[in-house]
């Protein structure tokens, strides 16, 4: 692979390296305090002319406006089981799950029979919004499901995984079956950069981000620890899993959609995004039964629901055992829990030409079926591996 190929947390910054016997010392406010001005002082970009918000490509209409976010309806089927996509909340926009006519989940799902489908999507957070923590997020995506009628079919993705898992475990009667893709949930399951670094890194580095951000965790600043500021056409189309044998025209077309997308970051509230670092990653509460959402202690244990896990064997972000281990945190019975590993990088899983031609519409078929029945047992549950 090219060595400019997108890594989010390898930081293509040669001077960054610099920092991290500082950062992996600091101990006191101050000391956290001139790190993260100095992080900060580094990832400070040169203002650019603005990029368009990345538009989703399948016709929808807005079914529900919320602070957090907007409520995508794609299905024309409203006789048909519902189903919803909790698209990541991280720091680019959830168009990912709608990335390009060609290059589309919600096109591959439909196709596959989802036809009743909706989609979060998240908003770039402003200033009113700093201190709006994961509760807040949890009680919209509630009100969500609320106005599409529970009970739903989730998907979460990536960052949205977590927080599917969370909102089917707090209200399991509003939750028919669950889809994970790409999630963090055991972060100590497996060793990965981005647990990493949340692990090593002291909560005052990230709390003084967070302040020299006035209360947001801004997308343009932290965009250049996330990767390279341009990718060559060869590390686009790897990511993208583009065909040896699509034309011309339609390469340059894609991949400059993809560089649109990339380059729009979204903020983040700074509360949320403390309390995912420490919670999430530093604590790893999910995994240890210590997760606390709207008022109430989250019990994996007491799950039921069917679960789906998608993982990208060449993750950068997600080691795959991170979110596998759901299927030893969870009660859902061995028979209603299922697995598969997808030949790809993180981003391939939601974009990718060939993941979503031929892992996708089997998992819609899983989601679409009364029941799933298999003679795994727990533990050594069935793995499809896509080579």
């Amino acid at each position: 692979m090219a060595s400019t190929m997108y890594e989010p947390v390898r930081f293509d910054l040669a001077g960054a390296a610099l920092l991290w016997p500082a950062i992996a010392a600091a101990s006191v406010s101050e000391m956290a305090a001139l790190v993260a001005r100095q992080f900060a002082n580094l990832a400070v970009v040169v203002d650019r002319p603005p990029v368009a918000k990345p538009r989703w490509a399948s016709a929808h209409t807005v079914a529900l406006e919320l602070r957090t976010g907007r409520l995508l309806d794609f299905g024309d089927d409203t006789s048909d089981q519902p189903t919803l996509l909790c698209t990541p909340l991280a720091l680019h926009s959830g168009a990912i799950a709608d990335f390009a006519p060609d290059r589309s989940l919600v096109a591959a799902l439909r196709r596959a029979g989802l036809r009743h489908l909706f989609a979060a999507d998240w908003r770039s957070a402003s200033s009113d919004m700093r201190y709006l923590g994961i509760d807040d997020y949890l009680a919209d995506l509630n009100i969500m499901i609320d106005e599409i009628g529970a009970p739903v079919d989730l998907i979460g993705l990536c960052q949205g995984g977590w927080m599917a898992l969370v909102y089917a475990a707090r209200f399991p009667e509003k939750v028919r079956k669950l889809v994970l893709a790409g999630a963090p949930i055991d972060v100590k399951a497996a060793s990965s950069p981005l647990a990493l670094l949340a692990h090593s890194t002291p909560i005052e580095v990230f709390r003084e981000l967070v302040r020299l951000g006035d209360g947001l965790v801004l997308g343009r600043k932290l965009m250049k620890f996330w990767g390279p500021d341009s990718l060559e056409t060869e590390s686009v189309h790897q990511l993208l899993q583009t065909s040896a044998n699509t034309d011309a025209d339609a390469r340059v077309r894609l991949e400059a959609r993809f560089r649109d997308w990339y380059s729009w970051t979204i903020d983040l509230p700074g509360t949320f995004f403390l309390e995912v670092v420490e919670r999430l990653y530093k604590r790893n509460e999910l995994a240890t039964g210590k997760f606390m959402a709207l008022g109430r202690q989250v019990n994996l244990a007491r799950m039921r629901s069917p679960v789906f896990m998608l993982a990208a064997r060449d993750d950068e972000l997600i080691a795959p055992p991170q979110l596998f281990a759901v299927e030893h945190l969870i009660g859902t019975p061995a028979h209603d829990v299922r697995k598969a590993t997808a030949p790809c990088r993180h981003v391939g899983l939601f974009m990718g030409e060939r993941t979503l031609a031929e892992l996708w519409p089997e998992i819609a078929r899983w989601v679409r079926a009364t029941r799933f029945r298999s003679s795994s047992r727990r533990g050594t549950g069935r793995v499809a591996v896509y080579a």
